[in-house]
């Protein structure tokens, strides 16, 4: 049974990967070299903007239930097994830029990237490497903590106690723990998602307009067919289990 923030941000990605969609293939029709500048910049607006929402809805909800975003039920078991805290690695958006710089068909307007342009997304990539260790670092800090001294003693207490009154002040005692580690997933799920968004800005900043729309428009398309293809997945098992014969 899915609580309610799960219940709610469900419904709310279930529009906003729709949105998504749609803005993705509205870009795909445009002929984009017919764009003047104003109107490219216009588009990666509209792409911020949404993307600017989904951050505020997830943390409003994660307030209220971090664990969620940890095992998120409204992806598909293939969306879960690419998460990086919460979310997408901030270095696969390098990835994309270089897939594209090297693909004439897909990427036009990246293949003859200036050697300036090439050197800002190199450090860029430094950056938020070395952002990506912090957080990790974090993320560590706090799984390890599960195990500290006070966690250990409570675990070992919770299975001796038999006296109502004790048992109530030991689970006292764990809610009061369990809420200080859960308040560090909270601090380190937005502290990624923060070099998430920090990588698209500065990104964004190094590129020109429409080599920022061919950006946003390969880097959405991966997030929307990831999700395609897990749904998929998810069909075929289920149909394998239907057709199984039960045995006698």
């Amino acid at each position: 049974m899915k609580t309610q923030v799960e219940e709610r941000f469900s419904e709310f990605y279930l529009k906003w990967i729709f949105q998504l969609e749609e803005h993705v293939q509205q870009l795909l029709r445009m002929p984009k070299a017919n764009l003047n500048e104003s109107e490219l910049q216009a588009l990666v607006s509209r792409f911020t903007t949404h993307y600017k929402e989904y951050y505020t809805v997830k943390w409003g909800c994660a307030h209220e239930d971090v664990l969620a975003f940890f095992c998120p039920v409204w992806l598909s078991p293939l969306e879960n097994a690419y998460l990086w805290v919460t979310g997408w690695k901030p270095s696969m958006a390098f990835q994309v830029i270089d897939t594209l710089r090297k693909s004439v068909v897909a990427g036009a307007s990246m293949f003859d990237m200036s050697e300036t342009k090439v050197k800002k997304i190199e450090e860029l990539r430094l950056k938020i490497r070395l952002e990506e260790e912090k957080v990790e670092r974090e993320m560590e800090r706090l799984q390890v903590a599960m195990a500290d001294r006070k966690m250990v003693e409570l675990a070992r207490l919770a299975s001796r106690v038999k006296s109502g009154d004790v048992v109530g002040q030991v689970d006292g005692l764990v809610e009061v723990a369990l809420k200080g580690l859960l308040g560090g997933l909270e601090k380190v799920m937005k502290a990624a998602d923060c070099v998430r968004l920090k990588s698209l800005k500065g990104m964004l900043e190094v590129l020109s307009p429409l080599q920022c729309v061919d950006f946003l428009a390969a880097f959405c398309m991966l997030e929307i067919r990831r999700r395609q293809w897990g749904k998929i997945r998810e069909s075929q098992k289920e149909n394998r289990r239907v057709e199984q014969p039960k045995l006698l």
